[in-house]
């Protein structure tokens, strides 16, 4: 008797938990972004319920996948204030070498234990696999970066992030697009820096 009811709470548990999620999400979209509509394939992505650090707000984020576009992307619209603010603008004013370098190092985790050294088959090929390119642009009568990322073998690969950013008073907003081409990631950062 005792199982029966623990037994038929769960199965009440599962699907209130599940509409309780849903129902928290609803509506907590963003506002999109115009040049960047749903009918080209781009889909808003749920913002109100992710936790970010003291200082960042997250206005929109959009992303086209595979599935209904031919190219990839991603665009946001992100708002730093505070102290965030002050460090986020001194990071994108760095010297564009200097912010080659970090984009092309991950950082270390001093948590994450060192790898253990692999067995001597042979010398492992320590050359870079990617060139690192970050570049400055305007766009908008604002300030940009350009970070592009290229394979060196003989493939295609690629990928660029465009960041456009500007000052709304005392806070910094940043709009960013992730793409395969450094053209599409500009003109989507663009679009973004519009809808702010």
């Amino acid at each position: 008797m005792k199982r029966e009811r623990l037994r038929s709470r769960f199965r009440i548990t599962g699907p209130l938990a599940t509409v309780l999620l849903l129902s928290g999400c609803a509506g907590d979209f963003g506002a999109g972004i115009a040049e960047l509509p749903a009918a080209q394939g781009w889909e808003r992505l749920p913002i109100g319920g992710w936790v970010l650090n003291d200082g960042i707000e997250a206005r929109t984020m959009v992303v086209c996948p595979r599935e209904a576009c031919a190219q990839q992307g991603f665009a946001s619209v992100l708002v730093f204030s505070g102290a965030e603010a002050g460090r986020m603008e001194q990071a994108l004013k760095a010297d564009p070498q200097r912010l080659a370098r970090l984009f092309s190092k991950p950082p270390s985790d001093p948590a994450r234990k060192p790898a253990a050294p692999k067995p001597a088959a042979g010398k492992a090929d320590s050359r870079p696999k990617s060139t690192t390119r970050v570049s400055r642009f305007e766009a908008e009568g604002t300030s940009g970066l350009l970070v592009e990322i290229r394979a060196l073998d003989a493939s295609t690969k690629s990928a660029a992030t465009a960041i456009l950013h500007g000052r709304e008073g005392d806070r910094l907003v940043l709009a960013i697009a992730v793409s395969p081409d450094a053209g599409s990631a500009r003109r989507d950062a663009v679009a973004a820096w519009r809808s702010r």
